[in-house]
């Protein structure tokens, strides 16, 4: 991957988590992002499953900061991104999967089956509202149902979520 390449993959990535666009992700990102999914799933935040999205979000969010916020302004600019977040996410995965699973999990609470993970369509309707162009929705929800029962588990979610966000940097030429 050249270095052009790289810096696009990071920039789209950053877009994802900056939902209000201002050049920063910060706090109201994650809240905001709760609260387009409850409007979209007909979920009240005093609900428990909203709730549950609400600290979901506030930990994935405490998570990010712990990770990428060097300067402690309490928001995480494209450079603290590409140079704390992306070098962390690529170096453990798992770590990300993990600060991301209760707003993940609280997720599928709201958008899923009782349980049994979320279909494509319903995950489509996630990615939609969270701001992923619609034909790009359609084809990665397709994907995340690893195994083809139209159904996506917690752990399908998960995986496909850490690696989404784990880039490696360009390569440099031999």
């Amino acid at each position: 991957m050249d270095s052009a390449e790289y810096e696009g993959k990071i920039a789209s990535r950053f877009a994802a988590f900056d939902q209000d666009g201002n050049g920063y992700i910060d706090r109201e990102d994650f809240s905001g992002a709760a609260a387009a999914l409850l409007a979209e799933f007909g979920t009240t935040a005093r609900s428990d499953k909203g709730q549950a999205l609400y600290s979901g979000a506030e930990a994935f969010w405490q998570g990010m900061a712990g990770i990428a916020d060097v300067d402690g302004d309490q928001r995480v600019s494209r450079q603290e991104f590409i140079t704390g977040a992306a070098k962390r996410l690529r170096d453990s995965p798992q770590r990300f999967a993990e600060i991301a699973r209760p707003f993940l999990h609280a997720v599928i609470g709201i958008a899923g089956e009782d349980g049994g993970g979320v279909t494509t369509a319903a995950a489509e309707r996630a990615l939609r509202v969270l701001g992923t162009d619609p034909e790009v929705a359609t084809r990665a929800a397709g994907l995340l149902d690893g195994d083809g029962d139209g159904m996506i588990s917690e752990e399908e979610i998960l995986t496909a979520f850490a690696a989404y966000y784990v880039t490696p940097e360009p390569q440099e030429a031999p």
